[in-house]
């Protein structure tokens, strides 16, 4: 029997003893779906781990973003023994990402996350390049047979922490530290602006963008810019703790994103948006193990877990607890959604006309500032 043959055998055999798990997304925005590919990967019968690469923008101790991804690898590993993963931190958002994701294919990788919005091209020529390998972008909009991407409705968190933020300010100014003006921020920043605002209706949200996803000291420099203008309470969109540092000097209040960050900050962080990235990297990971993989664009909201607030510390304000409580428990019942109008936008025009709720294709590329946000987009 040649060696072609014995390899088709084997994947049909291993198909068949292979359990059967359907990657599933709650929420899910656009859903892309391409034929099932019908190829199990080696598993534990064969003894042979299946190694899975991860790729990151950022430290995996940055104490946000990466870290909260590098949580969900280990969170992986633990689950599924049977896994092996490869890390490669650091790696900016350009042509190098080809070569990093190459050099694990060439140590054996079967799956590959990249976990930047960025990577996005460069991962998909990869992608084509290799069709035996699954790949999975984070918060990307490209798919492919092979390609997935996958993110979070984490705008429903932002708008939690909003809330936080609206009920602390007495000055009426917050300040929001933001990467990118690419639709991701821009949503995020809105979402946490129409918190403010639910609970504080005349308070405005001072938006600086830093063109930079990690750069601590730019990010501090940024936070201490937006203090220096008078905001009691400030927000980020950014990948590491730089901003709160920045709080905690400055004795004021702040919000952190993408994992809890109040050990950080202990006397002015009140909460942060936080990730939970390990239980998608399970269900990810065990359908191409199963042989059940399904090009996808995953956006799974905050009733599936994979995007939370952290508790609120002793620094938040009373009452803030219960308002929380309330707008999660909507969330989660799917009975409201942030962006359910009526929403103005900067220029006091109607967007959302009231009851109606923006679709996800308009969430994907949103490009305005609502009402209450003091920046501008850059064109």
């Amino acid at each position: 029997m040649n060696k072609s043959i014995k390899k088709k055998l084997l994947t049909v055999i291993t198909a068949v003893a292979c359990s059967t798990m359907l990657l599933v997304g709650c929420g899910s925005a656009s859903t892309q779906t391409s034929k099932d590919d019908g190829k199990a990967t080696k598993t534990e019968a064969s003894g042979e781990k299946l190694k899975v690469g991860f790729i990151y923008i950022g430290s995996a101790s940055d104490g946000g973003y990466s870290q909260a991804h590098d949580n969900g690898r280990k969170y992986l590993e633990e689950k599924l023994p049977n896994v092996e993963t490869i890390v490669k931190e650091s790696v900016p958002e350009g042509q190098e990402v080809e070569k990093v994701a190459n050099d694990m294919i060439d140590q054996g990788a079967k799956v590959i996350f990249a976990t930047s919005f960025g990577y996005g091209d460069y991962i998909l020529k990869v992608a084509k390049d290799h069709p035996d390998v699954k790949f999975f972008h984070c918060s990307g909009v490209k798919t492919a047979d092979n390609m997935s991407t996958y993110f979070g409705r984490e705008y429903q968190a932002r708008y939690l922490s909003g809330i936080v933020a609206g009920m602390k300010s007495k000055s009426g100014k917050i300040g929001y530290v933001a990467a990118f003006p690419i639709p991701e921020v821009i949503r995020a920043t809105n979402a946490f602006a129409l918190g403010v605002r639910s609970v504080n209706p005349t308070a405005v949200v001072k938006v600086t963008w830093t063109s930079t996803w990690y750069d601590p000291a730019k990010e501090k420099e940024a936070g201490l810019s937006l203090i220096d203008q008078g905001v009691d309470v400030i927000g980020q969109y950014q990948d590491t703790t730089a901003v709160q540092q920045a709080a905690e000097e400055k004795g004021i209040s702040s919000i952190g994103c993408d994992l809890d960050m109040s050990a950080s900050a202990p006397n002015a962080n009140m909460t942060s948006a936080i990730w939970n990235w390990g239980t998608y990297y399970v269900q990810a990971v065990q359908s191409v193990m199963d042989g059940k993989y399904k090009s996808e664009s995953y956006w799974g909201g905050i009733d599936t877990g994979i995007c939370d607030l952290s508790p609120l510390t002793k620094n938040a304000p009373q009452g803030a607890q219960a308002k929380v409580d309330e707008a999660k428990a909507k969330m989660v019942s799917k009975s409201w959604d942030v962006f359910t109008g009526p929403i103005k936008d900067q220029n006091g025009n109607i967007k959302v006309a009231e009851g109606q709720k923006m679709t996800d294709e308009q969430l994907l590329s949103f490009d305005w500032l609502v009402e209450g946000v003091d920046g501008q987009i850059s064109k």
